[in-house]
């Protein structure tokens, strides 16, 4: 073994790490923490009350992209709907841009941003 091998194994850097394990990391939760400062962020939402629609409307006025997850609401259909509908009346405003991703995520974006809703062929 190498000199570089022996000091990589006492600092535990030879591990081999999958890339599930990677992104359960504690150090992934501080990410910014790590980086330079960025001039805009994607950040995660749970959608689980009304305050929330305020604090996703203050992110997109900051230029920040919101992946939101209405799974926390999904129980109540109708509010459900009501903040969705606030939320779409927001962008459009703004103009920025919402897409359902899939059952679960919604795509927000600021001002200018616009999302590719089909695909080219």
């Amino acid at each position: 073994m190498g000199v570089l091998q022996n000091i990589s194994k006492a600092l535990g850097l030879n591990k081999e790490m999958d890339v599930d394990e990677y992104m359960n990391t504690v150090d992934m939760e501080n990410v910014d923490l790590l980086h330079e400062a960025a001039d805009f962020y994607v950040k995660p939402v749970a959608l689980e009350s009304e305050a929330d629609a305020k604090v996703i409307e203050d992110e997109l006025k900051q230029k920040n992209i919101i992946l939101l997850n209405i799974t926390p609401m999904m129980r109540n259909q109708a509010k459900l709907k009501a903040i969705v509908n606030d939320l779409k009346a927001f962008v459009t405003r703004i103009n920025g841009d919402i897409a359902r991703l899939d059952n679960e995520k919604i795509l927000l974006t600021p001002k200018n941003v616009k999302i590719v809703k089909r695909k080219r062929a």
